[in-house]
């Protein structure tokens, strides 16, 4: 029996008429032969679960650099988060969930070690820029399987690259910004969702803040916990979007407008604050040396394990070697090519 097509069957059947079924994807770039157990989609999740850039995931940074304690969140746990929370929501609104969770378990594969103070490195080091969404959907089409890349379909695509809201609004109104699913849409909203909520419970296990300090008024609105803070979230997402029948992701005026005010809140407080801020000083020492060092040394950026591509500068090759790095690595390596003594730089 072909479960693939059984399982298209049933999506024809119970998924809204507002999701995309697998069987009407508009495919990958190069034609492969479909899987007779999983859908398109199922199989696009299984290829970023299986990919070295989804591992490296555990060893980036969130937010805190080399915290003592085991709890705080890593680049890989905010995106099992997201697509734990993205998934809870397209299963409410009859999407497709498979679809909800390719495009979450790789959003963030093309994050920089360090954090967003990586990327803002990189980006003033890069001739062209550099940016960690541009880098995921690069991973994924270009620097994964040895080049090959994964092959995925083009909404799994889409998503990816339309995920990041920055600090803007996380619907800018500007057309083309938004993902063309409404899938992607659910994980564009729901990364937010859950890094604005876990990076407040992180920072207040850290001592960095205390429950005091948040404003009251974006408390009152989003809950006193970590649990209720997701559950209003999540419930108002669910609610808003079934009130115009499904056709559409939305959430309350009063619910995005307190998710806005704690994630500008928590820029100042939290991520641009002297004691988070000087480690990002000293990650971005590490960096720019290692860019300065690599770009100028093709035979030792191959033998750390990097690669030249045909018709691609040692700006992009070093780009994407240092990209790829964990926080570890990358502090291990620097150790090893800059400081022969023992020095803990961190």
């Amino acid at each position: 029996m072909d479960i693939r097509r059984k399982i298209e069957e049933k999506e024809r059947s119970v998924l809204s008429p507002f999701a995309v079924k697998s069987f009407e994807s508009r495919g990958r770039e190069e034609t492969e032969e479909q899987c007779t157990v999983r859908t398109v989609f199922q199989h696009d999740r299984d290829k970023i679960l299986h990919s070295k850039s989804f591992r490296r995931l555990k060893h980036k940074t969130q937010v805190f650099l080399s915290p003592e304690g085991d709890h705080y969140r890593t680049r890989l746990t905010h995106t099992l988060e997201v697509s734990q929370i993205a998934r809870t929501v397209a299963r409410a609104l009859d999407l497709n969930e498979d679809l909800t969770e390719a495009i979450a378990l790789g959003h963030d594969l093309g994050h920089t070690p360090f954090g967003h103070a990586g990327e803002r490195v990189l980006n003033g080091l890069v001739p062209d820029g550099f940016h960690h969404v541009r880098q995921s959907l690069r991973v994924v089409e270009k620097l994964e399987k040895d080049g090959h890349g994964l092959n995925l379909t083009y909404e799994v695509r889409d998503g990816i690259l339309k995920h990041s809201k920055g600090i803007g609004p996380i619907d800018p109104g500007q057309p083309g910004a938004l993902p063309l699913t409404l899938e992607g849409q659910v994980v564009r909203r729901c990364d937010i969702l859950a890094y604005v909520n876990h990076d407040l419970d992180d920072a207040l296990r850290g001592g960095v803040i205390a429950f005091e300090q948040v404003p009251r008024e974006i408390i009152s609105v989003l809950g006193a916990t970590h649990g209720r803070r997701i559950d209003r979230m999540v419930r108002d997402m669910i609610e808003c979007s079934m009130a115009v029948g499904g056709s559409e992701i939305r959430q309350s005026q009063e619910m995005e407008q307190a998710i806005i005010a704690l994630r500008d809140w928590l820029y100042e407080n939290v991520y641009r604050i002297r004691s988070v801020h000087d480690d990002f000083n000293k990650a971005a020492r590490i960096l720019r040396e290692l860019y300065q060092h690599f770009v100028q040394n093709e035979e030792r950026l191959i033998a750390y394990g990097g690669r030249r591509r045909e018709g691609e500068s040692m700006d992009v090759s070093t780009a994407d070697f240092l990209a790829g790095m964990t926080d570890r690595y990358a502090m291990n390596l620097y150790h090893e090519l800059f400081l022969p003594q023992p020095w803990k730089i961190f």
